[in-house]
């Protein structure tokens, strides 16, 4: 473990100053309080103005002395009020149970009170804790990069996710395959709690903890199930209903994340800990974005299953609650099985808005079935599918949209019985188009795209990380750039992420 640097307090109050240690309150069974290892002279590599404006703060916060935020946000000092502490947790990586875990290059800072409730910042990267397994705490330039971008892009697309404040870097060397440079990520979200957290007191018979951790979590973020016969099964049917809508967001814009073992799935059904994640460019139902998941666990099509795999896990561990207070254990299974009608209604929903749909029909299924084999069989670009259907009119194939097709006559067939169904509720070519371009993006954030970012970061130059920001946190609109909103280059094949990015 590197030693850490020293940490300082600022005398004065720089805003905010009034800082909410809720989770610090449950307990040394939680967490631990540390502080911070941070960087010597570290730099801003890029900031979230949009995320800064929500947390009220003003326009020049990361420029005003007094606040001293590059130190503070590179774990070299503290803010008054804040407590510094890494929580443990538990939970299941790749199917198989790996025991404890815990917050390994994560410290939660503490809330801040906003216009939409205590916000939790973290920063991810600011050195080893308890939990770290033989790591060395560290975030690297490249991934923290690609988890800033993809935390603001996810938000820009309006699925929920953990947000990124900003990034800073130092010249701080951290081995991987090779040899790279230190960065750390300040996120933020109303809670970080996981699946994973349940299962850690679940399977190390800690149920005192556990009901705590329930209740604390009820508490502070599900209130609405404090007045249910059942709250801890309230609280699974709402963890599942916001999980299966997750699920259908993440299928309805061909968004892969990776590793969504049990510690990676949010207590809020927010998409969190962005790593080997990628968002598909030629539409392949079986496509594995992580290399090192050998087995395809995670693959695209897998995904909506693994969740409900998941949440039968965090069922599981909510057992012992039930059991504990002499209950019946069949109300959490039932809660549980709602999933299986959920997401697949979820999931309509967003491809009937996808393909401009106003109406339900039931011909809606296998019209939307039949478009998605159409575009595995092309291996089709999923975005830009999508977005170039939304220029068909009643008399016009757009050519743009034949050019990613092969089968022409496929096509062809496949939107003759789309037109005979947009008849069906009398669509008008120009409104359908407006909707359809309202959630089918013109940019996602491409591996290709991400790279091009890293690259000119890692030789100093963080103007790409920037502009790409401004083009990910409004990808509904065209971008002035248009190889932002193209199919990827030959050498954008060759890419390739694993758990280390």
């Amino acid at each position: 473990m590197n030693s850490p640097a020293p940490h300082a307090t600022f005398s004065s109050s720089p805003p905010p100053t009034a800082w909410l240690n809720r989770y610090a309150a449950l307990g040394e069974a939680f967490h631990t309080e540390l502080p911070a290892q941070g960087m010597a002279n570290p730099v801003w590599v890029a900031r979230s103005a949009g995320l800064a404006a929500a947390l009220g703060w003003p326009a020049d916060w990361w420029q005003r002395a007094d606040w001293q935020a590059l130190e503070v946000l590179s774990g070299n000092a503290v803010w008054p009020g804040m407590r510094p502490l890494a929580t443990v947790y538990s939970g299941h990586q790749f199917g198989s149970w790996a025991g404890q875990l815990g917050d390994g290059r994560a410290l939660l800072l503490g809330e801040v009170e906003t216009a939409a409730g205590p916000m939790e910042l973290q920063l991810k990267g600011a050195g080893a804790t308890p939990y770290s397994r033989m790591g060395d705490g560290r975030a690297v330039l490249r991934s923290s990069i690609r988890e800033f971008l993809c935390s603001e892009a996810m938000a820009g697309l309006n699925i929920p996710t953990t947000r990124a404040l900003a990034i800073t870097a130092s010249a701080l060397p951290v081995r991987r395959e090779t040899l790279e440079t230190a960065a750390v990520v300040t996120r933020v979200a109303p809670s970080f709690i996981r699946f994973g957290h349940f299962e850690h007191f679940a399977h190390t018979h800690q149920h005192a903890e556990l009901r705590q951790l329930a209740d604390f979590f009820i508490h502070h973020h599900a209130p609405e199930c404090l007045a249910a016969a059942k709250p801890y099964v309230a609280l699974l049917e709402r963890v599942v209903q916001q999980t299966a809508a997750l699920m259908a967001d993440w299928q309805a814009v061909g968004f892969c994340h990776g590793v969504m073992n049990t510690d990676n799935m949010s207590m809020l059904g927010l998409t969190l800990d962005y790593g080997p994640f990628g968002f598909m460019d030629g539409f392949d139902p079986g496509h594995v974005c992580n290399h090192s998941d050998h087995q395809g666990r995670y693959a695209y099509a897998r995904q909506p299953q693994i969740g409900f795999w998941n949440l039968h896990a965090l069922a599981q561990a909510l057992l012992p609650l039930m059991i504990d207070a002499d209950l019946d254990g069949a109300p959490l299974l039932a809660a549980l099985e709602t999933y299986k009608t959920a997401f697949p209604a979820a999931l309509m929903h967003r491809m009937r808005a996808k393909l401009g749909l106003q109406t339900e029909q039931a011909q809606d299924q296998a019209l939307i079935d039949d478009w998605l084999k159409l575009m595995a069989g092309a291996r089709a670009d999923f975005t830009l599918s999508f977005r170039r259907l939304s220029a068909l009119t009643q008399a016009d194939d757009p050519a743009k949209l034949r050019d990613l097709f092969i089968d022409q006559a496929a096509l062809a067939s496949w939107l003759q019985r789309y037109r005979a169904r947009l008849s069906l509720e009398s669509s008008d070519d120009e409104q359908r188009s407006l909707r359809m371009r309202a959630v089918n993006p013109a940019v996602v954030l491409r591996n290709h795209l991400a790279e091009g970012a890293i690259r000119a970061a890692q030789a100093g130059d963080f103007s790409e990380t920037e502009r790409l920001l401004k083009v990910l946190q409004q990808p509904f609109i065209e971008p002035e750039r248009a190889s932002d909103a193209a199919i990827p280059p030959d050498w954008a094949q060759t890419l390739e992420v694993s758990c280390s990015s």
